[in-house]
């Protein structure tokens, strides 16, 4: 049985990481107890890749395959919508008109 926090291989998370402290933010490739590797990027970077996107600009921003260990992770927070306020999934596929999977090339071309 799945709990409603279950995190899949593709899930979008948003990690907060310690020492440094960090935000990331990416789609979950595995999750074990030595840490998390995501394919994602620095928040700090999300609106800048995500108008790169919308413009169809050369890629000089992309998300990279990362891994955490655990000792850093302070929490990992599910990306999704909440009421109004999009998830940064969501608010990729508003400003950018493809999802973030197909720009990653995870889903097929329409």
């Amino acid at each position: 049985m799945r709990g409603p926090f279950d995190l899949e291989e593709g899930s979008a998370v948003i990690l907060y990481l310690q020492s440094p402290k960090e935000k990331v933010w990416g789609l979950l490739v595995s999750l074990a107890q030595a840490g998390i590797v995501l394919h994602g990027l620095d928040l700090a970077v999300f609106e800048d890749w995500m108008r790169q996107e919308a413009r169809q600009e050369e890629s000089l921003i992309a998300p990279t395959t990362l891994f955490y260990p655990m000792h850093r992770v302070e929490k990992v927070e599910r990306d999704e919508t909440s009421g109004s306020l999009p998830g940064y999934v969501d608010r990729f596929a508003l400003e950018v008109g493809r999802s973030v999977r197909h720009v990653l090339g995870l889903e097929p071309d329409d």
